[in-house]
């Protein structure tokens, strides 16, 4: 179910113990050959794949488009909220949907830059509201040991407008991938102990933006990326969340 495409009366009638999920994402550069949209693309193609799944098991929220991409400012086009402004825009949302008193909340992340806030709002929502549920997935993480089977690229090939994302985006909208403009991998290396991707998290963190990390935008290996690759990717990404959905549904 999509939340604003129902009636205020539809909204009161529902089960309120029905999962709701936020969408998490950002507006900001992908590269040379991705959109500014394509953490948006990809946290509402997994959001409207569960709902075309899961029926009447499940309320789509609206977006958060906009993410925290500070470190990303350096390439044009980018569109970033500072940390507080995030925080204020998903608890306000939060709130009204517990105001209506559904209380079972998934925040869906599909952007890094919103992982450190987000954690923050879990901690201080959990508090504020300890009879209410909160899970955050970053799809990347939530299915991270099945995704590393379908991997073709050694540490670092996951990151960003990389391998994996490349792929969902070839799956989705392959009409907004600019197929010539994909580039090598071209990450610019720091410490041995610092190194990570979407896969492998780092043995202690060590902070860069961006353009310190890759002067194309690309932090990870495109060139690995394929629509077949972008199936199998989702396919475990959505399985990982009905399990999510369905283990909240019998608390």
């Amino acid at each position: 179910m999509i939340w604003d495409q129902m009636t205020s009366d539809q909204i009161e009638q529902l089960d309120k113990n029905i999962p709701v999920v936020l969408v998490m994402a950002a507006t900001e550069q992908h590269g040379p050959h991705l959109p500014l949209a394509t953490d948006r693309i990809i946290g509402e193609y997994f959001a409207h794949t569960l709902n075309d799944e899961l029926s009447e098991q499940v309320i789509i929220l609206p977006t958060i488009s906009v993410g925290c991409s500070s470190h990303h400012m350096a390439f044009p086009g980018t569109l970033s909220l500072s940390h507080n402004s995030f925080y204020r825009q998903v608890k306000d949302i939060i709130e009204s949907v517990i105001h209506h008193g559904f209380c079972k909340i998934i925040f869906l992340n599909s952007h890094g830059g919103n992982v450190g806030i987000s954690r923050v709002l879990m901690e201080q929502l959990g508090y504020q509201f300890p009879d209410t549920h909160f899970i955050m997935a970053t799809w990347w993480r939530i299915a991270a040991s099945e995704l590393k089977g379908i991997s073709e690229t050694e540490t670092g090939g996951t990151g960003h407008a990389c391998e994996f994302e490349t792929s969902l985006m070839m799956l989705i909208a392959s009409h907004l991938v600019l197929e010539t403009k994909i580039q090598s991998k071209c990450n610019i290396p720091s410490f041995p102990w610092a190194e990570s991707d979407m896969l492998q998290g780092p043995e202690a963190e060590y902070y860069r933006p961006i353009k310190k990390m890759t002067p194309s935008g690309v932090y990870g290996e495109p060139m690995a990326a394929s629509a077949e690759k972008g199936k199998q990717i989702s396919k475990c990404v959505i399985a990982a969340l009905i399990r999510i959905i369905k283990d909240l549904k019998n608390i």
